[in-house]
């Protein structure tokens, strides 16, 4: 099937998505990669705060190369998820309900999208400079220091991608 879906989600509209589904988001999606995974998951220890509102949210594993002239973004290609696999189930535990990335997942974190209602997507790796297309805007909110994987928030339109595990634990792999 083919869902056009706005982020981010209440849960109502992720939960009959299918593993093979066609999506493509529109709404507020951020980015965070392995250094910003690790301070969120220092900061959830420290005082229990986020850069953002997780509940219902998407994090995109990406980290953008630099905008040319006019663009609102670089190349924008997913990264490997699994890197985040030891972070993830606290922040689905969290109300997080979407990941994009590219790769299998750990059984822990397949457990947590399963106990959540969540669900993972895949973007097509290879392909940031078409993705780029679809982001309308970006802005970074946290964590500047670390550049390319500084967090991010992004207003995406029909932003494609594959429902790679849903929220029952079907998975394409």
């Amino acid at each position: 099937m083919e869902y056009r879906l706005k982020v981010p989600f209440s849960g109502d509209e992720i939960r009959n998505l299918k593993a093979g589904d066609k999506i493509f988001l529109s709404g507020t999606i951020y980015t965070a990669r392995d250094a910003a995974h690790k301070r969120m998951d220092e900061s959830l220890d420290k005082d229990g705060s986020l850069p953002f509102d997780i509940k219902g949210n998407v994090i995109y594993y990406m980290g953008p190369s630099p905008a040319r002239p006019g663009k609102v973004i670089g190349s924008a290609g997913p990264t490997t998820a699994s890197r985040m696999d030891i972070y993830t189930p606290r922040l689905l535990d969290l109300g997080l309900l979407g990941m994009i990335g590219k790769g299998k997942r750990s059984p822990e974190v397949h457990d947590a999208i399963v106990r959540n209602g969540a669900v993972y997507f895949a973007a097509i790796g290879g392909a940031g400079a078409l993705l780029s297309r679809c982001i309308k805007k970006s802005e970074v909110i946290a964590y500047d220091d670390l550049g390319t994987e500084a967090v991010r928030k992004l207003t995406v339109e029909d932003f494609p991608c594959i429902v790679v595990t849903d929220p029952e634990g079907n998975t394409l792999y």
